[in-house]
């Protein structure tokens, strides 16, 4: 029988086992893969310690991964038997061997885009067209700050940004993870625990600020990156790795700021069909052109509470996945 890591209750990687699933036959409108990959993400760490509920019913971790059709259901035209196909966003279930979902979900792969690749990066790759399309449409010679930019949405991002004609500004948490934020593409990276990092950001983007600032690491951090973002600039928090984010108060966004803060959501993203086949279609257009998407680190499946811990203590740069 083919396995998965699964959870029935929130907490630490330990909570996560390794559990036998049977074959399940798809109904009308849904296809079985048998995955090659799944993408391991920060959302993934929100749902197994409870900050993001787990379904009703779901006990299988991850949103992301790529593999070949086995079978399909009826009324199915999208995919057909032996496609491979990668896929992002709910149901939960991708840390297992063979899945069965809604054919809609699925996103055939061109012969020059590997399973590796697209399974890797769908949901970093989502993310940043809905922060550089949706979020902030980005313009050419405009300015970017990316936190966590060594990582694996900070990389992708960055590179994105860089192929739009942008000037991107990451940061890192060590001198260590600077050339890998460099090698990316950032004009400047710069350390998010050094003191003078705000004002620094600004000075290097015109002396005025940034006109997106792209913070996942939450905590006390958002606050001060809203000092890093130029009147009618945006800021958008998409995570909080460092923790729970204090309470923003609407004076810290008005004149003499003037800025806009975004809570977006990929997974609200992924849910709207226009906006999923809008953005996946684009992603795949990027990754045919050339836009890289790292691995940095790559666990077997039976390994996922392993990759988990890495991830969450900082161990890892560019995307984490898990083979089958």
């Amino acid at each position: 029988m083919p396995v998965a890591i699964a959870i029935t209750n929130p907490g630490t990687p330990e909570t996560m086992k390794l559990v036998e699933l049977p074959i399940t036959e798809p109904g009308p409108g849904q296809a079985r893969i048998r995955q090659s990959i799944s993408g391991v993400n920060f959302v993934d760490i929100y749902v197994r310690t409870g900050l993001y509920p787990l379904p009703p019913g779901q006990t299988v971790l991850g949103f992301e991964g790529a593999g070949v059709v086995e079978a399909i259901g009826s009324g199915v035209e999208n995919v057909k038997i032996g496609d491979r196909v990668a896929y992002v966003g709910h149901p939960l279930g991708s840390y297992a061997e063979m899945r069965t979902l809604s054919a809609s979900r699925l996103v055939r792969l061109p012969d020059d885009v590997s399973e590796r690749l697209a399974g890797s990066t769908m949901l970093r790759g989502l993310t940043a067209h809905m922060l550089l399309h949706k979020v902030h449409p980005l313009r050419s010679g405009e300015w970017v700050l990316v936190h966590a930019a060594a990582g694996g949405l900070g990389q992708i991002v960055t590179r994105w940004a860089k192929r739009l004609g942008a000037n991107v500004i990451g940061t890192v948490g060590s001198g260590a993870k600077a050339e890998f934020a460099y090698e990316a593409g950032a004009d400047a990276v710069l350390l998010h625990n050094s003191e003078d990092w705000v004002d620094e950001t600004r000075r290097i983007a015109d002396g005025r600020g940034v006109h997106l600032a792209i913070d996942g690491i939450g905590g006390a951090m958002l606050s001060q990156t809203l000092a890093t973002v130029r009147p009618f600039g945006t800021a958008a928090s998409i995570g909080q790795a460092a923790g729970p984010i204090p309470p923003i108060q609407l004076e810290e966004l008005t004149a003499p700021r003037a800025i806009g803060l975004a809570r977006p959501s990929v997974l609200t993203y992924a849910n709207d069909p226009d906006l999923y086949r809008q953005g996946t279609k684009a992603l795949v257009a990027e990754l045919r052109a050339g836009l890289i998407n790292p691995i940095g680190a790559e666990y077997a499946l039976k390994d996922a509470a392993r990759a988990h811990a890495d991830l969450e203590a900082g161990r890892t740069t560019a995307s984490v996945v898990l083979t089958m």
